[in-house]
This record gives structure tokens, sequence and C-alpha cells, in this order.
């Protein structure tokens, strides 16, 4: 009996350890795997790169910022949060969340995150997040190629506690060169390699619409279109919506489309509502009242020989009376060229 005991305890040492080396080359051979399906931020940009550039064309935040912010916050889509909810940009629920929802400890414990049917579902959910939200009217300000001042308004605005956060993120956009994707054709650009130049700032400090002390502006170096409406692409400018004026057409039969009198028209775009001056083609015609500054970060202007205040407003979609008075200029008067006058 006492040798059979014996045998019995062996057997069970010998089992416990088998099992236990079983169970230790299963975890290993399970964190192996878990090391190799584990995605690239390669992999992420070719994956979702198209998804970034859709919602940069309908709401105009830039596909790069999209795309850094998508890596950063969902560890380049191998976070658990974006595992298990496809939630890849970090978006607590807030009150207005009526949707699925999961719990996580982040800045706080259970803290609760929205959840998502699809990636792509989380991608729309982003940019329509920053469109609605009124902290982030500012970055709508700004150029869709100026990477550097939407990633400075986001970390401004609050949109993550990390004191780096935009520093972060333009470190990844510069990496990956994902800049070429905000820049027409940028699929075809970024998936080449080729396009931009060595030297990210020298380019889109060119293209920027923003500077410390003041800007020479062309709307034809931002636009881009976030909609569309009885055939025609509608933009914005510092928040306030426009379109561009096709051959034929009048304040009155623009008015008829957007189903705004031609009256109201002619005040948005600081014209006289008696005048029977009609739209230019081409020319963007505000479908919306502007606003009584700019958004951006730049403070001045540098005028261009003929520009007047009415001018200078249709640019930065900016009343023409307000920069009157911020610049104490009588109504009308042409401005010299070389002048800087004050757009906030």
């Amino acid at each position: 009996m006492g040798k059979l005991k014996t045998k019995i305890m062996i057997f069970s040492r010998t089992a416990i350890l088998l099992a236990g080396i079983l169970l230790s080359a299963a975890a290993s051979a399970g964190a192996q795997s878990r090391r190799a399906s584990r995605m690239t931020r390669e992999e992420y940009i070719d994956r979702y790169k198209s998804i970034a550039v859709l919602q940069m064309e309908r709401y105009g935040i830039p596909a790069s910022i999209t795309m850094a912010q998508g890596i950063l916050e969902s560890d380049s889509g191998n976070s658990r949060l974006s595992l298990e909810s496809n939630n890849h940009f970090g978006i607590k629920c807030k009150r207005n969340w009526t949707g699925p929802a999961v719990y996580h400890d982040d800045d706080e414990a259970g803290e609760c995150f929205r959840a998502y049917e699809s990636v792509e579902a989380s991608y729309h959910d982003h940019a329509v997040f920053l469109d609605t939200q009124p902290r982030y009217d500012s970055l709508f300000a700004y150029s869709a190629t100026d990477y550097k001042s939407w990633a400075r308004g986001l970390k401004a605005a609050g949109y993550a506690t990390a004191p780096d956060y935009a520093q972060r993120l333009v470190l990844l956009i510069e990496t990956y060169k994902l800049y070429l994707l905000d820049r027409p054709d940028g699929e075809r650009l970024y998936a080449s390699g080729v396009g931009g130049k060595n030297d990210p700032d020298e380019w889109f400090a060119s293209q920027s619409t923003v500077s410390d002390r003041g800007t020479l502006f062309d709307p034809d170096d931002y636009r881009v279109t976030i909609n569309a409406h009885e055939g025609y692409n509608v933009y914005a400018t510092n928040g306030v919506h426009y379109v561009l004026a096709k051959e034929g057409d009048t304040f009155e039969s623009l008015g008829r489309t957007f189903r705004i009198s031609a009256g109201n028209l002619r005040k948005f775009n600081d014209l006289k509502s008696g005048r029977r001056v009609q739209p230019s083609t081409g020319e963007a015609v505000y479908i919306e009242r502007k606003k009584t500054g700019w958004g951006g970060n730049a403070r001045q202007h540098i005028c261009r020989d003929g520009e007047t205040a009415r001018s200078v407003g249709q640019s930065y979609a900016i009343r023409a009376r307000s920069l009157e008075k911020l610049n104490r200029l009588k109504r009308g008067a042409p401005l010299e060229s070389g002048r800087e006058i004050r757009i906030k």
C-alpha cells in the first residue's frame, strides 16, 4: 500500500509538471501569435488611408491628421479599445452619445468610450465629432494642407492631455510622409513615395494660411469640398460655407437653389441689397453670414494692389464692416499694396 501511494504521488507530480509545461508552452505560443499578428504602422496606414482621404474630402480635415491620430490613439489598431469596440480615436461617450459603449480605465477608472460596428464608422464619427464640437471650430480656418496648425489646434482645444500631443502627431506625419495624402491625388503620391519636397517644412510654409506676422491669402491653396448640393460643391472658409458661381448665375438663381433670398445673399457678400450686381463666374458666393474676425492664428493680412476691405473679407469670410472698424478704414476705400491690416 505504501509503495502504491508513493507511485501515485510521483505520477501526480509528473502530471502537474507536464501540465505546467504545456500551459507555459501554450501561453508562449499565444504571445508569439499575438506578436506575429500585431499590425504595423505601415499596414495600418495602407489599410485605412482611403477612409481618411474620404473624410478629408467631406469635412476638410487633413487626412494626415486623421491618420496620425488613428495611429496614436489606437496604437496602430492594436489597442484593446480599438480591437474590442472599433474605437480608433479614443472618443469618450459624453452626454449626447446614445450608441453602444464600453468601459476602460483612462484618466479615471471605468470611463465610458464610444463603440462602433466598424472601423469606418469610427473614422466617420471622428470627423463629425470635430465638425460639430464648438471648441474645434477654429481648426477649420486652417488649410487642409496645414497639418502643423491642425496638430497645435487639436492640442490647444483639449483633444488630448499629453503635453507633447501636437509634436507626436507632426512626428508621425513627417516620418511616414502622411502629408502626401493631403494633396490632390494624395493616395497615388503616397503609394509612389514621391511628389513632396524632401523638406516638408519648406513646402508647407509656402502653402500655409497661417503665420505670426501676416499672410498673402489665396483661397485656391486650401479649397476642399465638404459637401454638394444641386450640382454645386460647397466649401468653407473660417467656418463659413460658400459656393463658386457658375456662368450665368445670379444672386436670384443661387437664392432659389439654396433657399435664401437674393437680398440676404447680397448682404452675406457685403453688397447693398438694392444694387443689381451679379457674381462673376468662379467668384466665391457665401451662403451664410460671414464672421467678425479670423479664426486662425494669423493676425494681419498683407494687402495686394487694388484690394478693399470687401475683397479681403471675401477671402477670409470676414464682414467688410468688421475689417473697416478694426482698422479704422473709410468704407470702400482702396488699400495700399503692402499695407498690413488686422484681421482679428
